[in-house]
């Protein structure tokens, strides 16, 4: 009997026929088509996490389900589209959830307790960050000094769960204050602290998944380039979306940090496109110096921003001929066409 056609609803991306006949177990198959596993090449599936943006929404509307009754498990709507059950449990207008990162060793926030209290309103949806939420300290393309560092998905994620709890329970509104306890200590692990977040954790997630990403994936991706014969690489999912949409005829594949060795893999037409970040750190790793400029993005925002592109797609052409490089915004507003900038 033929393999059954398994297709990620999270990226779209078909399965190999071989790939699914190497899965054997129907579980482990069904956790694949669900969206909440990754098929790998050699039949093995790896779960996804959650996102903290997720595990902020769990808790939150665990603890806005609680001031009606008593709560263990909640199901959340991921900004992927995706319906989930998300462990957390909630009492008395207080709601707890800890991240599960699935099958991704190097997340230094699994396990993290989240914490949100809930009471009623007079009207509407009121989410408040609190202690172990990270604040900028200075001002960004897309905060303000002093803003918490929640993501726009993530707090319409939160919101959208709240909304539902309060329209379950009953209540006009609600006002809910999300916590991690040991948010500030588990922060210093992270990258906050060199971009401007201080206090704690970001609450952050595009699809609400952490992706399962190790070795034994990145061969699988590797393999999807060699095959084919027009490739557009990404960094992340913000950057895959995009490239989908931008390169519908090319094989889409998201390669993280690994551009360098993807590169190496391609042997047909290649494109990078992705958010500024980690493209141009790949093209020129000293691409922030002398700027004073902690980020990329926040580079983006100053005069100096055209140079600096034009610079890295030149010294891209000179190093990897023949690739294209394409920049994006996360509006999907394309900063910047390698193919349409003359060589310096």
């Amino acid at each position: 009997m033929g393999s059954e056609r398994v297709v990620d609803p999270v990226t779209g991306y078909a399965y190999p026929d071989e790939w699914v006949a190497r899965c054997e177990d129907p579980a482990t198959r069904a956790l694949a088509a669900s969206g909440l596993g990754v098929l790998t090449a050699d039949g093995r599936v790896l779960r996804r996490g959650f996102t903290t943006g997720t595990t902020a929404a769990a808790a939150a509307k665990a603890a806005v389900l609680s001031l009606g009754r008593p709560v263990d498990g909640v199901a959340i709507t991921l900004p992927c589209g995706l319906r989930v059950a998300v462990p957390a449990r909630g009492e008395g207008g207080r709601g707890e959830a800890r991240k599960d990162s699935g099958d991704y060793p190097s997340d230094v926030t699994a396990g993290l307790l989240f914490v949100a209290t809930a009471e009623p309103a007079p009207a509407g949806v009121e989410v408040v960050a609190g202690e172990g939420i990270g604040r900028f300290v200075r001002d960004t393309p897309r905060y303000r000094a002093g803003d918490a560092a929640v993501s726009q998905t993530a707090m319409a994620s939160i919101e959208r769960a709240v909304d539902e709890a309060r329209e379950e329970v009953g209540r006009a509104g609600v006002r809910v204050v999300l916590a991690i306890p040991e948010g500030a200590a588990v922060a210093q692990k992270t990258l906050n602290p060199r971009i401007g977040v201080e206090g704690g954790v970001s609450v952050l997630g595009s699809t609400g998944l952490v992706e399962p990403w190790d070795d034994h994936l990145s061969e699988a991706a590797f393999e999807r380039i060699r095959g084919a014969d027009r490739v557009v690489l990404t960094t992340g999912r913000i950057g895959l979306r995009y490239s989908r949409l931008l390169f519908p005829s090319h094989e889409a594949v998201l390669v993280g940090v690994n551009l360098g060795r993807a590169l190496d893999e391609v042997r047909g037409e290649a494109v990078i496109c992705g958010l500024p970040g980690l493209v141009l750190k790949f093209i020129d790793p000293d691409v922030l110096t002398g700027t004073g400029c902690a980020t990329v993005e926040d580079l983006t925002a100053t005069p100096a921003w055209p140079r600096v592109l034009e610079r890295a797609f030149a010294r891209c052409r000179q190093e990897h001929p023949g690739v294209r490089v394409v920049v994006v915004d996360r509006a999907g507003t394309v900063l910047g066409d390698s193919a349409s900038t003359p060589p310096a």
